[in-house]
């Protein structure tokens, strides 16, 4: 039996309540409810998140198996590190974060996908991410080239999880490179897990794989017992996280910083 979450103060169930692999839904763990960050806060600290289409009741699911990106574990071709070092090499080109996370989740809620018709970024769920990001829940990690955002990712930090929720590129390898820059914020901060929720043929290319719900609650468990991340800048030095050798021996740290359209 699925929960309607009837009121705010309705509590969500415990993630291994989600129906079951045999089901015609299986992952499914409630619905109704709203998306404020009250109730947001409570979903990802329970291994839960929201994913549906317009028209229907917001949904919440953990599925199991869970897909997640280690950061020791991520593959860096040959071809990835020649792209970003080509990319730290050019001027006019940076990575930032914050800088614009609303246009990020915009972005990725209307950059059209193989296969796919329509979002499950809905205009609710991209207001509601908005208001997260004003309260330090929600970051975004930009791929800037001549000025222009070029692409991007944007996910949800608690303790020391972050919890990946959509990428796009205008330009070819800029939302991986991104994912790169995430990589490498990840080790140097001590986030030893990147949730992906679901099973893309992309992210297992990148070293991303499948993990029992039982796994990735222990993993959730031991980043939420650790103190949240406080530092989001990107200092150049942190691309030789990915073994890129040394890439700026002065480089200052990058603030986040406002770009306005």
């Amino acid at each position: 039996m699925i929960r309607w979450l009837k009121s705010p103060d309705d509590p969500l169930p415990d993630a291994e309540r989600a129906l079951p692999r045999t089901s015609d839904i299986p992952g499914l763990v409630a619905a109704g409810g709203e998306l404020t960050p009250r109730r947001l806060a409570e979903a990802y600290g329970k291994g839960i998140f929201p994913w549906y289409s317009v028209g229907q009741p917001i949904l919440w699911w953990s599925p199991d198996p869970r897909m997640v990106l280690l950061p020791a574990e991520f593959k860096l071709s040959r071809s990835l590190k020649k792209t970003i070092r080509r990319f730290i090499a050019a001027p006019g080109s940076a990575l930032r974060i914050d800088a614009a996370t609303r246009r990020v989740i915009a972005a990725c809620a209307s950059v059209p996908r193989g296969g796919e018709s329509g979002t499950w970024i809905v205009p609710e769920m991209i207001e509601a991410y908005g208001r997260w990001h004003d309260v330090g829940r929600v970051h975004s990690f930009e791929t800037w080239i001549d000025g222009e955002l070029a692409g991007g990712l944007y996910g949800v930090s608690l303790g020391r999880m972050f919890f990946g929720e959509s990428m796009f590129a205008h330009r070819t390898d800029a939302s991986k490179i991104a994912l790169a820059a995430l990589v490498a914020f990840c080790r140097e901060r001590g986030v030893e897990t990147i949730d992906c929720q679901q099973r893309t043929s992309h992210l297992a290319s990148l070293g991303g794989r499948e993990i029992a719900r039982s796994e990735f609650q222990r993993r959730l468990g031991t980043a939420l017992a650790r103190s949240d991340v406080v530092d989001w800048s990107y200092d150049l030095r942190l691309w030789e996280r990915l073994g890129l050798g040394t890439v700026a021996e002065s480089a200052e740290p990058r603030a986040s910083e406002d770009i306005r359209p």
